[in-house]
């Protein structure tokens, strides 16, 4: 028989009863015959009422032994009380110091980013990085319902390749064996193209690297992508996929992530206008409206963080741009039927000035014409064999599209960096902790 555990998050199921928690001090304070112990235990804080007249001393003298962050153990009645945090607090009936913590680091006062990022394990024990990271967690558990509802099969791509995914200039790089050069994986996209020929709709969900020498509030070398690959869909299916994804997502994060909001002061009306249809601009449209804003981007050129900023400035919800210049965009990426200097994609911008979320497109699926494009980019042709003999056996028209989800997070909740999206950032300039 499983022992019983109670947990912050749940009190409100308990009114009138004893319990025991079992967490770590996140603050305290004292009016001396009363004590206050805030507690944290991962899913909530609660406030604990010491009165020193209904404690044996020896425990009431404990509030004077317990640190920040020490780990403790406290049983008591549990009230409601909707002037509290978590709508509940306990009147103590006993504490148990498991481990008193030494001088805590990070404490109330102000500190700067670099402080907080070398102490990242444990700023990830405060109230705003504890609000992001479960809404993380929903928005992974969101996207992960709407896929398997939908049919996708989870397929697991690898992280060592010998096959460049996108451009060669953005790889780390490993000796393997006697093998010569892998490479960390920048994408599990082709990979999950031979996914999507064998079971028709799937998605990896993993870590990507990108040795990208960009120090952006948008940019991360090591960050999750989902991506999803689906066999006979077109480009525009797989923007109606894409739409219907972030739609989902964003709703479920509107449903159970209002307490979290409130701790990011992310104003939820904003998340509320993201509905379909999305507004869809190609590349020259994009552009064309780009000038007339004041940019002076060439035909050509990729979208930057600049552009992506001025153009979703112009939006409440989502856009998509469609139909890019084939110079600027992967060779795995569709040619364009009526042009030659363009091809079959898009990218959804975020609102609010948070730029491209998702990349996708249709992907080539004439086995001439993708050779000839990994022979124009000079790629090892060697590598990509089993890359061609896709086309080669059951080629099919098909499309896919990679999420970034630490994008999605920084949009969704609001953040001025994506550092705070994952648990621990790596960047040009972050290896440790």
């Amino acid at each position: 028989m499983m022992r019983p555990e109670h947990y912050i998050a749940h009190l409100n199921r308990h009114v009138g009863e004893e319990v025991t928690i079992k967490g770590w001090l996140f603050n305290k304070r004292s009016s001396g015959k009363v004590a206050f112990l805030v507690m944290r235990d991962g899913t909530g804080l609660c406030q604990c009422v010491m009165v020193k007249s209904m404690l044996p001393p020896e425990v009431f003298a404990r509030f004077d032994q317990v640190t920040q962050e020490s780990s403790v153990i406290v049983t008591g009645l549990v009230k409601a009380d909707p002037r509290q945090v978590g709508g509940h607090e306990i009147e103590v009936r006993d504490v148990q110091l498991v481990q008193i913590a030494d001088e805590y680091p990070i404490t109330p006062k102000e500190h700067g980013i670099d402080h907080l990022m070398s102490h990242r394990h444990l700023w990830l024990r405060s109230r705003r990085q504890h609000a992001i990271l479960r809404v993380r967690n929903e928005i992974i558990h969101a996207i992960r319902t709407f896929l398997y509802e939908r049919d996708f099969l989870m397929f697991d791509t690898p992280i060592l390749t010998g096959s460049i995914g996108e451009e060669a200039g953005t790889l780390f790089s490993t000796e393997y064996f006697d093998l010569g050069k892998a490479y960390l994986a920048q994408t599990g996209q082709l990979y999950g193209e031979a996914g999507a020929m064998a079971f028709g709709k799937i998605y990896t969900f993993g870590p990507t690297f990108r040795a990208e020498k960009s120090k952006t509030r948008r940019h991360l070398t090591e960050f999750w992508m989902m991506e999803p690959e689906m066999a006979y869909y077109d480009n525009d299916d797989c923007m109606d996929l894409q739409e219907e994804l972030i739609c989902y997502v964003v709703q479920c994060a509107l449903d159970r992530c209002m307490d979290q909001f409130e701790v990011l002061e992310r104003d939820p009306a904003l998340l509320a206008k993201v509905a379909p249809p999305f507004s869809r601009l190609s590349y020259d449209e994009a552009l064309a409206k780009l000038r007339s804003l004041g940019s002076d981007i060439e035909w050509g050129r990729d979208l930057g963080g600049d552009d992506e900023t001025i153009l979703t400035q112009q939006y409440d919800r989502p856009v998509f741009i469609y139909d890019y210049p084939r110079a600027a965009k992967a060779f795995y990426m569709k040619a364009h039927p009526e042009r030659d200097d363009v091809v079959k994609c898009s990218d959804l911008l975020a609102p609010e000035g948070y730029g491209e979320i998702i990349g996708g497109s249709q992907r080539e699926d004439d086995l001439a014409r993708l050779k000839s494009r990994i022979a124009e980019e000079g790629l090892p042709a060697a590598t990509y064999e089993w890359y061609l003999d896709l086309r080669r056996f059951g080629s099919v028209p098909h499309s896919g599209f990679g999420l970034g989800l630490e994008r999605t997070v920084a949009w969704i909740c609001g953040l001025k960096h994506i550092r705070e999206a994952i648990p621990f950032a790596r960047t040009m300039a972050r290896l440790y902790p």
